[in-house]
């Protein structure tokens, strides 16, 4: 009887073992690499390893793998106008965010996942209010997730948009405890 059930509780233990390794943090991160990079070629994307400047006119498939930030990856849609006007009506020029500006933001999020169609999960475009939160210039993680942080340093100016593939670690808390990758179109003005 103790060795059937010696040979029970190791069975049960190996089983254990192996379920928890396959859901380890290490092998969560390997299986969202897997999707990012399969969704890169499924899509079509050039990763592009150098930003490509200013003047860089960008294709639809081109998109910039953000050095410091692992499989951080963007795609300028529209550049924004250095020009605008705020709400006292006067004309302002910058040369690009600095920091301490508070953004508002439209997107459109949806999740990576093998399949060829992505789900949707969140759409604020047709919203009546926008997503608000400061820029804070450092892609800290206090009032948005790193990868918009990063994506309005890289957008510059007022009435930006862009396309973003945005891994777990770069992500909102949701996209962390749960290992997923996400893409996000985003539309971003400056609050006068």
């Amino acid at each position: 009887m103790k060795k059937v059930l010696f040979g029970w509780v190791c069975m049960c233990g190996l089983l254990l073992a192996t379920g928890c390794e396959q859901n380890s943090y290490s092998a969560q991160r390997e299986k969202e690499d897997k999707l990012i990079a399969n969704y890169i070629s499924r899509m079509g994307i050039q990763v592009l390893e150098e930003w490509p400047g200013d003047d860089y006119v960008w294709g639809e498939k081109d998109y910039y793998r953000v050095a410091g930030y692992d499989d951080l990856y963007f795609h300028l849609v529209r550049r924004g106008d250095s020009v605008y006007v705020n709400a006292a009506g006067d004309t302002i020029k910058m040369d690009k965010l600095s920091g301490g500006e508070t953004i508002l933001m439209r997107y459109k999020e949806y999740e990576l996942t093998d399949d060829s169609d992505t789900t949707s999960t969140w759409n604020t475009n047709d919203a009546p209010y926008p997503t608000e939160f400061k820029y804070d210039g450092y892609g800290d993680n206090n009032t948005s997730c790193v990868g918009w942080q990063v994506a309005i340093g890289l957008m510059r100016y007022p009435d930006s948009e862009c396309k973003m593939i945005v891994p777990s670690k770069q992500g909102f808390s949701a996209a962390m405890r749960n290992v997923k990758p996400y893409g996000y179109d985003l539309k971003m003005k400056v609050k006068p």
